[in-house]
């Protein structure tokens, strides 16, 4: 039986065919999920990968027809770094908004970077901090070298198909505008008509000049300040011979008092604290102010009480604190008191704190004769900061005193927490020891949001119930609080639709220190109510000052 005929001529190998065929679908997934990811990260939703990037099809049809091979290269590559740029901006959007409540600023929100890296190493530890940030680097270095390759790829392999390109180009445009006409959305925010690098850029560019405008605004308004002209006998003088200190505790925001699972924990801690605090004879009354900053950068909080300005960004800080605008610890000090900001979560000096707020003594982590343990970013538990406020400031004879103290032991990420000892046993803080081995880490409670909240909640109990205790046990007739927090939680915490109100109180034994802020229609008790006032934070310096002054 005679053979068939073998086919004449040489056989293309298949094994090359499959690698460019491979190549070729890589390329064009890695285009198509590229062009797509600014959008994938600001929903979360898979479902954002059903739309048409346009900038991608404008982008590869462009090198198709480039004539230059040295062009077509610094083409895909600006493409390539433009795509992961914005990636990046939707990346810090959604941290940010996570975080504090707003979207990155571009213009001024570079410094709050590396403020949110200190609370990463604080948090996690510099070694896995400087980790994270290495594998962040080389994650961004070889996204930019994929995309470039794949659309150099992609381009190469339509350029022999010229007038296909054409057609399917033109018919995707035609598509594109079709839906772009009618708005088809598949996931909220984001159409199916998407253009994320462009759209994305002209956001960045609208939220640049809408900066300018306020910044402008806020010009305005720090250009005059009558209460820096008054005397100093006519500042505070309703509040003479009393020690006063204003108290911020750190996350305390609306959501830890009212409507969430962790509130009704919290409540009873505060109605609890009136009760006690009745007892001895203080009378408190309660409000909300609404704070400039959400989740973070709690000194943005600080300084609009303390200036009277709207400061939300880390460039009015810079800004206000390299100026002499009259500050509510200054104040104090030109009336006579002696000004201290107790601060357990800084470390080294705080320039600021002299040359911006004058206070006259500063304390921090390093100053305050703390030997016990860290509970992750809080450095210092809140109790021994009130115990050592009390043993070396307010029980030795002194003049009378006005102190900005900052709790932080409410500071995310809220574990490890301190648990209350006795008074008398807080000593240098060693006691301490063994308690936050006690607590889980973050890496394990950050893996439940309910957990987070759960803890949240433990530890604004914590703070408030060892201010309460503070105040029973030692029983000062001439001691006056304001206590506040500085912001809301993040919205693992506090949830997407959170205000940024946060509760005040003001505390004091005296009957004519509440008599002097009757008319602000505030609450009985450390428990404001929805229905209690709301001012923005910037009110209260000026309503404060004349309240208590001539």
């Amino acid at each position: 039986m005679a053979s068939r005929p073998r086919p004449s001529g040489p056989r293309r190998p298949r094994r090359p065919r499959l690698r460019a065929a491979t190549a070729t679908v890589l390329s064009a997934v890695t285009l198509f999920v590229a062009s797509l990811a600014p959008g994938i990260v600001a929903s979360w939703s898979t479902l954002a990968l059903l739309r048409v990037p346009l900038d991608a099809v404008v982008a590869l049809v462009l090198l198709v027809f480039l004539p230059w091979a040295a062009a077509r290269r610094v083409v895909a590559i600006l493409f390539a770094v433009l795509i992961v740029l914005v990636t990046l901006g939707a990346a810090l959007d959604r941290a940010f908004t996570e975080t504090v409540g707003r979207t990155f600023d571009v213009l001024t929100g570079w410094p709050e970077l590396a403020d949110g890296y200190g609370v990463v190493s604080d948090s996690t530890g510099p070694l896995l901090a400087v980790l994270i940030l290495v594998l962040l680097a080389v994650a961004v270095v070889g996204a930019t070298a994929a995309v470039a390759a794949s659309l150099l790829h992609l381009a190469a392999v339509l350029g022999h198909r010229r007038a296909p390109t054409v057609i399917g180009a033109s018919a995707v445009t035609a598509g594109w505008l079709a839906l772009a006409i009618v708005g088809v959305q598949l996931v909220p925010g984001e159409p199916v008509a998407a253009a994320d690098a462009v759209t994305v850029t002209v956001a960045k560019a609208d939220q640049a000049v809408a900066a300018a405008r306020d910044q402008a605004a806020f010009d305005r308004a720090g250009a005059e300040d009558p209460y820096a002209q008054l005397p100093p006998t006519d500042l505070l003088t309703g509040l003479k011979g009393k020690d006063v200190i204003v108290a911020f505790v750190e996350s305390y925001g609306q959501t830890a008092v009212q409507g969430s699972s962790f509130s009704p924990g919290v409540d009873a801690v505060l109605r609890d604290g009136d009760a006690q605090l009745a007892a001895h004879g203080y009378s408190e009354r309660s409000a909300f102010l609404t704070s400039p900053t959400f989740g973070g950068v709690s000194w943005l909080a600080h300084s609009t009480l303390q200036t009277g300005l709207w400061i939300d960004s880390q460039q009015k800080y810079d800004q206000v604190t390299s100026g002499q605008r009259l500050t509510l610890s200054d104040a104090f000090r030109r009336a006579g008191w002696r000004t201290i900001s107790d601060v357990p979560s800084d470390t080294k000096p705080w320039p600021v704190g002299r040359s911006f707020y004058h206070f006259d003594s500063q304390l921090n982590a390093k100053n305050v004769g703390y030997r016990g343990p860290k509970f992750s970013y809080a450095r210092v538990p809140d109790q021994y900061t009130l115990s050592s406020f009390q043993q070396h400031e307010l029980a030795k004879p002194h003049a009378p005193l006005m102190a900005e103290i900052d709790f932080v032991s409410s500071h995310t990420p809220w574990t490890p927490l301190p648990h209350p000892v006795p008074w008398s046993a807080v000593g240098d803080g060693s006691i301490f020891d063994g308690q936050p081995e006690q607590g889980l880490p973050p890496s394990v409670v950050w893996q439940d949001p309910s957990h987070v909240q759960q803890l949240y909640g433990q530890s604004i109990q914590y703070t408030m119930g060892s201010l309460f205790s503070f105040l029973t046990t030692f029983d000062d007739p001439n001691l006056v609080l304001v206590v506040l927090g500085d912001h809301q939680p993040a919205r693992v915490v506090s949830g997407a639709d959170a205000t940024h109100d946060v509760p005040i109180s003001i505390i004091a034994k005296d009957p004519a220190v509440m008599q002097r802020i009757s008319s602000w229609g505030w609450q009985p008790g450390m428990l404001p109510s929805p229905t209690a006032p709301v001012w923005r934070m910037d009110a209260f310096r000026d309503r404060f000052l004349s309240a208590y002054g001539n």
